[in-house]
């Protein structure tokens, strides 16, 4: 796509695209959407048209939609607001929790360690589904060209603002073909994560997550396993079928990859048909990837000096869950003790090593 007007992009078929601080709405299956807020921008009604792009969800969405009302104070009042105020302006419920405590759930540490496993020094990547941006922080922390593409605009622009400000962000619905990046765009690496179970059709989806990372690799971590009771919707895979899609992968245990950074060892990949019991599977594939290494910190603990706060999911001296959905599913795997016994401020370095792997210390955004 190629700039249209200072607030718009124009792809080949001529069609144009909003664009709102530097991320394009380019959602193929909103075209009234995308043309509403083009008439606002080309009307000068650039918080008008960011309004109506944050009140866009995906099609799994079940939740409330925020008000008018709600999304013009968070326009409004966005420089002085909070991640977690944001998101309650967003009506974004147990999705907010989700988000807002993602930094020390045992998935996004698996997460992490699925890459630092493979690391392989990285100058790009691109990760699909990036949601608010954590691992597009993480990412940019290193010196990587970050870019992130989602299907809900609003997780972008909170991305932006809160979280990863350097990324490269575009709004695009997976499904659809062609997505809206150069046809000759390769990254070093290319990354899913928890959300791969969601996207349909999944061949597809992947065979266009390959091209983008050429003789680089593929790093899909959290994909749900449909023959273990998962708590969240979406469209799970089983270990066969997870075969079929990764002939060349290499594949873990969620659970595995989180033991293995807080236990600083190489995680043990299984065959799929080893890991039907498993709640959710990691691969990584494709031609630049490299054997596995022990997680030492390089990717899964903070950058040394950052300032960290203890997880605040602690309240006092025990932890306060902040639903009873939240320790259904994140609880039994959590990584941080019952109790706290890190500081309440500390920065990060080999002093706070173990604190920070296990997440009872996080390096959260200044904002959060």
């Amino acid at each position: 796509m190629t700039p249209d007007t200072a607030h718009s992009l124009c792809d080949a078929a001529g069609r144009r695209w909003p664009v709102i601080d530097g991320i394009a709405f380019a959602r193929a299956s909103r075209p009234e959407l995308a043309d509403a807020a083009l008439a606002r921008l080309d009307a000068g009604d650039r918080d008008g048209a960011l309004v109506l792009l944050l009140a866009d969800q995906d099609d799994w969405w079940r939740g409330p939609t925020a008000d008018e009302a709600s999304l013009r104070a968070l326009v409004r009042d966005r420089a002085r607001l909070t991640l977690r105020e944001a998101m309650a302006h967003l009506s974004w419920g147990p999705v907010g929790d989700y988000f807002a405590h993602r930094w020390s759930d045992p998935t996004f540490l698996a997460g992490l360690a699925l890459m630092e496993a493979h690391w392989t020094a990285p100058r790009t990547a691109f990760e699909l589904a990036c949601g608010i941006g954590q691992y597009l922080r993480a990412l940019s922390q290193r010196g990587v060209a970050a870019a992130g593409a989602d299907v809900v605009f609003a997780k972008l622009w909170v991305a932006r603002h809160w979280v990863a400000p350097d990324a490269e962000l575009i709004c695009l619905d997976a499904s659809v073909t062609p997505w809206p990046l150069a046809e000759e765009r390769r990254f070093d690496l290319v990354a899913c994560h928890d959300a791969f179970y969601f996207l349909e059709p999944k061949g597809p989806i992947l065979e266009r997550l390959r091209r983008l990372a050429g003789e680089g690799w593929l790093a899909i971590g959290h994909i749900h396993n449909r023959e273990w009771p998962n708590l969240s919707a979406g469209s799970a895979v089983t270990a066969e079928e997870l075969a079929g899609l990764f002939p060349d992968g290499t594949v873990y245990d969620d659970a595995e990859l989180t033991r293995a950074a807080v236990e600083r060892r190489v995680p043990h990949s299984a065959p799929p048909g080893a890991l039907t019991g498993a709640e959710a599977f990691s691969v990584v594939a494709g031609p630049g990837v490299v054997p596995a290494r022990p997680i030492s910190g390089a990717l899964a603990l903070p950058p040394e000096g950052a300032a960290l706060r203890r997880n605040p999911l602690y309240r006092g001296d025990a932890i306060a869950w902040p639903s009873e959905r939240y320790e259904r599913e994140y609880g039994p795997r959590a990584t941080y003790p019952a109790r706290p016994t890190a500081p309440e401020r500390a920065t990060a370095g080999a002093a706070t090593a173990e604190w920070a792997m296990r997440r009872e210390l996080l390096d959260l955004p200044e904002r959060w």
